[in-house]
Parts: structure tokens; C-alpha cells; sequence
């Protein structure tokens, strides 16, 4: 049987699950291991010892169905982990990959002028987050106010000896974009 209760919806279920994988494990008890993975029934465990009452089912529903695809099973589906976002010190094994032309960022407003001057910083995660698509970098965007696009150099990145990473999911991964590769752009999207 598959149940998330009404106060665990699948948004706030993955929230949760982004918090406890990709931040603070030990908020209900967790460890890591090295690279981000962590058992599914221990995961289970811990979120039902803690009130969030969740099965295998839906936490394989939840995984399933996330339109970012935040979170992986191990081939063998008795791990789990989140796909980036980390600000724990976690190795996720990815290999460097040359990135399309052209990639976008979304941000808010606010930190336009900062950008500007000292380009996209990792802040407290691992890398700074990419988007082959201009519709998922401009929903991230909304998430921190009045959104902006910014169109990254990514080849003109790359033959200048940058790296890059592409997650599970398909989000591109670098450690810093340097302010002479953005472009920022107006939008007009819906």
C-alpha cells in the first residue's frame, strides 16, 4: 500500500528529502556514506521515526515521478541519494564532460549587480547549477524572487579550461562562471 499523509504531501516530501540528503542528515539521525548514498530502509526508518510516515512504495513513486529527478536509486534500488544540490562533503563520481554552446542560469534580480562584478559562486554547494533548458533555469529563478536569465558561454568556459559536470539528472555542474561568460538576457517567457 502506498501512502503519503495529507501533512506529507510529494512537494513537501521531497523538500524534506532534499534537506536530509543533499543538507542535514542528522536532523533525523542519518550518515552518508562518502558519496552521498544512503540505505532505503534505513532512510525509512529514520523518516518514520521522526513523524514523516512514508513506504518503500511511495518513496519509489516520489523518486519516480519528481519532474527534476532530485534523487537516484543505486542500480540495485537498496540505496538512495540525492542527484546534486549537496552542501555536505560528498564525492558524486561524476566524469568531466565537455557542455553544449550555450547553457542558462535563472536567479532573482537581487543578485544581479553581484554577479556582475564577481560572476555565479558556488555559495555553500558544491558547484554552480546549469540548464540546457531556458524554462527550467527560469523556474528556478521564481523560487528567489523577480527572475533573470543569464545565458552562459559554456564552450568559450570550456576551451578555456574550465570543467564541467552533468548530473543523473542532467543538470550542468561547474565550480564558478566567471562574469566575462554571462549574458544577461530579458525574458519574456509565460
Amino acid at each position: 500500500m502506498c501512502f503519503i499523509t495529507a501533512k506529507d504531501s510529494a512537494h513537501s516530501l521531497s523538500k524534506f528529502l532534499s534537506l536530509v540528503l543533499r543538507h542535514k542528515p542528522e536532523v533525523i539521525g542519518l550518515t552518508l556514506d562518502q558519496s552521498g548514498w544512503v540505505d532505503v530502509q534505513v532512510l525509512l526508518d529514520a523518516c518514520n521515526a521522526h513523524g514523516r510516515k512514508i513506504t518503500a512504495d511511495s518513496l519509489a513513486k516520489m523518486v519516480a515521478e519528481n519532474s527534476k529527478q532530485r534523487f537516484a536509486f543505486s542500480p540495485d534500488g537498496k540505496m538512495i541519494r540525492a542527484s546534486q544540490g549537496h552542501s555536505l562533503d560528498v564525492e558524486l563520481g561524476y566524469e568531466q564532460k565537455p557542455p553544449p554552446a550555450v547553457l542558462y542560469h535563472g536567479t532573482a534580480s537581487r543578485f544581479v549587480q553581484s554577479i556582475r562584478e564577481q560572476g555565479l559562486l558556488k555559495q555553500g554547494r558544491h558547484h554552480v547549477h546549469l540548464s540546457t533548458e531556458i524554462d527550467t533555469a527560469m523556474a528556478v529563478g521564481k523560487r528567489y524572487g523577480q527572475p533573470v536569465l543569464l545565458q552562459v558561454d559554456a564552450a568559450k568556459m570550456h576551451a578555456g579550461g574550465h570543467i564541467f559536470f552533468v548530473s543523473e539528472n542532467s543538470v550542468w555542474l561547474t565550480d564558478a562562471v566567471p562574469p566575462q561568460y554571462i549574458l544577461f538576457l530579458e525574458y519574456r517567457g509565460a
